[in-house]
């Protein structure tokens, strides 16, 4: 019985690498735009860096950008203390099949968007009402049944959020989103 004490003791002392520490509270949210060679298993590099840090990536978009130079582009949103993100940007920089590492949030302005759709189940005066929300918002009805819209909105991240806020008293059932992809501002190009 002293063994099962002792060990459970020592458990409660353990802390997830999932866990916030106390230097990680003042967390700051940033858009690293990623070039790499479009090659098997990069994806899974990049994602493995982070989640075999216990670093939690809150959105990911990846795509060919260039198919005759064989060039992918990784949009990813991340968030921690300034440390962790210099360390996340360090730790990618270092990958062989990277190009460049840019941090959109400081390095210059950017411009953001996010797909998503989304799927309300309404009838009655509630479809008129989601329609007529849809229709602030800029979202597109994609698909329509007697039952439900599958709505297309565009935006920011925030947007979308709103627009989710306001479909779920409506009948949300389901939502699709492509995360974020942003693109610095002005002449200059990643890579370049």
């Amino acid at each position: 019985m002293a063994k099962v004490e002792t060990k459970t003791k020592r458990i409660k002392k353990c802390r997830s690498v999932y866990a916030p520490a106390p230097k990680q509270l003042a967390e700051e949210t940033h858009i690293l735009a990623i070039l790499v060679y479009n090659e098997p298993g990069i994806l899974a590099r990049v994602v493995g860096l982070y989640s075999g840090r216990g670093y939690n990536i809150e959105s990911l978009t990846v795509a060919e950008t260039n198919h005759d130079e064989n060039l992918s582009r990784i949009t990813i949103v991340c968030s921690g203390s300034p440390a962790v993100i210099e360390q996340i940007k360090s730790q990618l920089d270092r990958l062989v099949p990277v190009l460049e590492v840019s941090d959109l949030t400081v390095e210059c302005d950017y411009v953001e968007r996010e797909l998503a759709l989304i799927k309300v189940a309404c009838t009655g005066e509630t479809r008129i009402e989601a329609l007529r929300s849809a229709d602030i918002f800029r979202a597109r009805a994609v698909d329509s049944t007697l039952e439900s819209f599958i709505f297309e909105i565009t935006g920011t991240t925030e947007k979308i959020n709103a627009f989710i806020d306001l479909m779920t008293p409506l009948g949300l059932v389901d939502v699709s989103r492509t995360g974020v992809a942003a693109i610095a501002r002005g002449k200059e190009a990643i890579g370049a």
